[in-house]
């Protein structure tokens, strides 16, 4: 079986990635630049795919800054509401994870992928609504539907907490990975910390120590 990961270099998708490894017979990575300030993390994911060799494509979206809001393109303060919607956090990108799955749909049938990887999850998830189970098994069957396929989109952590997951990647032989390499920062801070790279002030930095240190006590 043949595996292909949305890879952005951060915490999950890594730890999604080093899941795969020990679960996959081949897998290929596909990432995303999209004007993205916090950058940083997407020169990680080259990194990480060079020490562990694999196969990754780089696929530049970055006309989606003139289509959408988001703190995480513009120089917005992520710690606020959304502009465009006061219940979603100023970091969510609208339509990014509809957009990523879409087009890692397309590359998969070029490249004979059985399955989609992805790290979303729900469970610790920053208020981002395309993260939930429902929207990813509905982008499942509508993109199936129009390709007459049967790809399947995997969520290893869809469930789990940021503790769990950093348990999951020890489990995975990719810890090392993640601490040393992966950024999740949205500041794209190069700060290191026991629990990784990042300021330690914004949303995702707060979620990953948090974590951290609760895997750690157990």
């Amino acid at each position: 079986m043949k595996a292909l990961i949305v890879f952005s270099g951060g915490q999950d998708s890594t730890t999604c990635l080093g899941w795969a490894k020990n679960n996959y017979q081949e897998i290929e990575a596909i990432s995303f630049f999209y004007n993205q300030k916090h950058s940083i993390e997407l020169e990680k994911s080259i990194e990480i795919c060079k020490i562990i060799n694999i196969k990754q494509i780089i696929i530049n979206i970055d006309f989606l800054k003139n289509l959408v809001n988001s703190a995480l393109i513009s120089n917005g303060d992520v710690n606020k509401n959304h502009q465009d919607n006061n219940n979603l956090p100023a970091s969510f990108v609208p339509n990014r994870n509809a957009l990523f799955l879409t087009l890692a749909h397309s590359y998969a049938q070029k490249i004979k992928a059985h399955d989609i990887i992805t790290g979303t999850c729900q469970t610790d998830y920053s208020g981002y609504p395309d993260c939930r189970r429902d929207f990813i098994d509905n982008l499942e069957t509508t993109l199936n539907l129009g390709s007459d396929t049967n790809i399947k989109i995997i969520t290893p952590l869809m469930y789990l907490t940021k503790a769990e997951t950093f348990k999951l990647a020890q489990d995975n032989q990719c810890l090392d990975l993640i601490l040393n390499y992966s950024h999740t920062c949205y500041n794209g801070s190069q700060l290191k910390n026991e629990w990784g790279y990042g300021c330690g002030e914004c949303p995702a930095c707060l979620l990953r120590k948090k974590g951290f240190y609760e895997f750690i006590k157990n």
